[in-house]
């Protein structure tokens, strides 16, 4: 990778006094988003762009350049063949696909250009991804659920955009930890493309196919709406479910007393990969034994859990905040440094 440097050189002025010269780091980072379905990911792009700016007190200067937008796979890998054609240094993508970009990505490695996925992970050797660990971030809330229920029950899944790589990672996830108890019987699982409303519909729909339901494994995104449809129906009390990071849920759980909890997959996730990818770019070297996932390419960070225990601590972290925000956590640079030699 081809560092850039701004060199402010020592100028001599008349009175014969010489101003130190200052050095500044400079980096072009595209950042990638193939989807503009939710707050989440409005969020994830701010954060993001905050990080970047953060890193001028440590002397380097960053460019961000956002490409955002509702485009499948190969309309994702135009914007990352522009970010190519710009000269970027580094590309940071929440993938629409998890094998659809190994070609481009390809490119961008020939042309020195650092590639980090994140939020979903891609099977590229030429990438790596920084984020959660999907399948551990489903297991862990299907875990309590099934906990929850002692074992035994009625469940349904909401799920959802089929065919995305975090999706059926989730999925899998679920699918483990149920399989750990043989009570727990899947009555049926539908997708509601991580969005309120149809999340909602689903759950009605859900409710009114079987009445008998002791349980409801749903993603983030659609968690609140199916939650309105279990409130509507009057089942607050008869049905454990999973839940939303947002503010506006959690004052729902509070004042309603749900019995409910929700893994943090946080929208810093791409502000952390860009902290990563900075230190990267900077010339360091990433640890031997560092990489994980399927794909052998993953550097996983943590994945926060919120249930009835710590509600209260997070609805206070969120008072400032609109009722869209969800709770989110970034890799510090600081932080990012443990993945480094």
């Amino acid at each position: 990778m081809i560092k850039k440097w701004l060199l402010a050189a020592t100028v001599v002025v008349a009175a014969g006094i010489s101003v130190p010269s200052a050095n500044a780091e400079s980096f072009k980072i595209g950042l990638s988003n193939g989807w503009v379905g939710s707050e989440w990911r409005t969020q994830m792009i701010e954060e993001a762009q905050a990080a970047a700016a953060a890193w001028k007190d440590k002397g380097v200067d960053l460019e961000v350049v956002v490409q955002s937008g509702n485009v499948d796979a190969q309309g994702q890998v135009g914007q990352v063949r522009n970010f190519i054609n710009q000269g970027v240094d580094a590309i940071i993508i929440n993938p629409n696909s998890p094998t659809a970009f190994n070609p481009v990505f390809a490119q961008a490695k020939a042309r020195g250009i650092l590639v980090i996925a994140t939020d979903a992970e891609v099977s590229s050797k030429d990438a790596l991804y920084v984020g959660i660990d999907q399948k551990q971030w489903a297991f862990q809330s299907a875990k309590w659920l099934a906990e929850t229920l002692e074992g035994k029950g009625n469940v349904v899944a909401i799920n959802g955009v089929a065919g995305n790589p975090a999706n059926e990672m989730r999925v899998a996830g679920y699918k483990e930890a149920f399989a750990a108890h043989p009570d727990i019987k899947v009555l049926n699982e539908a997708n509601a493309n991580w969005d309120q409303a149809q999340g909602q519909q689903a759950m009605q729909n859900l409710l009114a196919t079987y009445p008998d339901i002791q349980g409801v494994w749903v993603q983030d995104g659609m968690a609140a709406g199916a939650w309105r449809s279990i409130i509507a129906a009057n089942k607050v009390d008869s049905i454990a479910a999973t839940g939303e990071i947002r503010k506006d849920f959690m004052v729902t759980w509070k004042e309603q007393g749900l019995n409910s909890a929700a893994s943090v997959n946080p929208p810093g996730v791409m502000a952390s990969a860009l902290n990563v990818a900075v230190l990267k770019l900077q010339g360091k070297e990433f640890k031997d034994d560092i990489f994980a996932g399927v794909y052998g390419n993953a550097i996983y960070i943590p994945i926060p859990f919120i249930d009835n225990a710590n509600l209260d601590e997070k609805l206070e972290e969120a008072k400032d905040k609109p009722g869209y925000w969800s709770v989110s956590a970034i890799v510090t640079p600081e932080e990012a440094e443990a993945f480094f030699k």
